[in-house]
C-alpha cells in the first residue's frame, strides 16, 4: 500500500488549500482514511477521517466547519479542503490508511511522505 499527499503550501490566513491523498495497492473503497497533521515540537495530531464507502467522517473540534473530508474512489483519492486557514493550521499533514477494513479502524498501518502546509502573512 502506498499513499502520496500532494497539494500543501504557503498560503495568507483566511485563504483556502485542498490536500490529496492518492492510494494504490488494495480496493479503495473497503478502507478507511484519515489525515494527520504534526507541527514543530507538537505531536501528531488527527484530523479528519472517512470510512472506506465515503458514508462516515470524523472530525475534531479545531477544525469542524472548516476543513471538509471526501473520496473518489474511482480515482483512488482522499481529499482535505481546508477553508479559513489560520496560523495554528501550519503543519505537515499526513494522510494514514489501516491494514484493517474494519470501520472505525483500531489504528493507522500506512503513511504517507506528508506535505507541508504553512499558514503566514
Amino acid at each position: 500500500v502506498q499513499l502520496v499527499e500532494s497539494g500543501g503550501g504557503l498560503v495568507q490566513p483566511g485563504a483556502s488549500l485542498r490536500l490529496s491523498c492518492a492510494a494504490s495497492g488494495r480496493p479503495p473503497s473497503r478502507y478507511g482514511v484519515g489525515w494527520f497533521r504534526q507541527a514543530p515540537g507538537r505531536e501528531r495530531s488527527f484530523v479528519a477521517a472517512i470510512s472506506g464507502s465515503g458514508k462516515t467522517i470524523h472530525y475534531p473540534d479545531a477544525v469542524k466547519g472548516r476543513f471538509t473530508i471526501s473520496r473518489d474512489n474511482a480515482k483512488n483519492t482522499v481529499y482535505l479542503q481546508m477553508n479559513s486557514l489560520k496560523p495554528e493550521d501550519t503543519a505537515v499533514y499526513y494522510c494514514a490508511t489501516p491494514a484493517l477494513a474494519s470501520w472505525p479502524p483500531p489504528g493507522y498501518d500506512y503513511w504517507g511522505q506528508g506535505t507541508q502546509v504553512t499558514v503566514s502573512s
